[in-house]
């Protein structure tokens, strides 16, 4: 684990391997351990970069809002740290957020976008209406909120089957503070439509969904690729596909990062 500092903030990333360099940003209560099982595999060809996102793992807050557009300029300044010019773009639900922004913000620096379980609309107005309660909930009930926050992203039927490794997910959840999961919430919130970079982006997109997905509905985010050139891959799953698909997403991954 290495640190850096971006305006008095403590930022923790990993940086392993050689080649086109691949930047894996993690989800909402999640942190850079996720990408653990994917790192040893995508290094072996490429520069892995992990990083713990404002708010979230061993990186520090910045403030009481962390914008996808703060996440976005942390990622920049990073790159910048590491003198990278050009990155390919992996991101798990609000890491999803997250390489959108930054590719509308810092489009030379883009080679390629994978957004996993993730969408390029905003909130709409029950979505933000939920954020709210959200941001209620988990001032009254820290651990609860985050303990079943976890579960309800796991399909149904994969609740029982995959209990030990959604423990393991609560464990690394409930190391976010308080601070960073309403930075979060605030931020997701105000989020920014970047439909436009589906139909207009000059580099590769793939777009990973689940069926059974609780938290992003498949019907309502799949027409958002039509008429695009975005490469679709649909699991039968929920929201957690690096974990209930995992042997299936890292094959997908790897022909996506061969491709580029």
């Amino acid at each position: 684990m290495k640190t850096l500092v971006y305006k008095n903030t403590k930022i923790s990333y990993t940086d392993e391997g050689k080649g086109t360099a691949v930047v894996l940003l993690h989800g909402f209560l999640e942190n850079k351990t996720m990408w653990d099982k994917y790192n040893s595999l995508l290094s072996k060809n490429h520069r892995v970069i992990t990083i713990d996102l404002l708010g979230h793992g061993a990186t520090e807050c910045l403030g009481y809002v962390h914008a996808m557009e703060d996440q976005a300029d942390m990622l920049y300044a990073v790159l910048i740290y590491l003198r990278l010019r050009k990155v390919i773009l992996v991101g798990h639900s609000m890491g999803g957020y997250v390489a959108l922004a930054f590719a509308e913000l810092y489009p030379d620096y883009v080679k390629g976008i994978f957004l996993l379980n993730s969408t390029t609309r905003a909130d709409s107005a029950e979505r933000k209406t939920n954020r709210e309660r959200a941001i209620v909930c988990v001032k009254q009930d820290y651990t609860n909120f985050v303990r079943m926050s976890i579960a309800n992203l796991f399909s149904e039927d994969n609740r029982e089957k995959l209990a030990k490794e959604i423990e393991k997910v609560k464990k690394e959840a409930l190391k976010t503070p308080l601070q960073g999961i309403v930075a979060a919430l605030e931020g997701m919130k105000i989020r920014k439509d970047r439909e436009v970079l589906l139909h207009f982006a000059p580099y590769p997109i793939h777009l990973v969904l689940g069926k059974k997905d609780p938290v992003l509905p498949y019907d309502e985010t799949i027409d958002q690729i039509e008429g695009t050139k975005v490469a679709l891959t649909t699991f039968n799953d929920g929201h957690m596909s690096s974990i209930e698909n995992e042997k299936e997403l890292k094959t997908v991954l790897v022909e996506f990062l061969k491709k580029i």
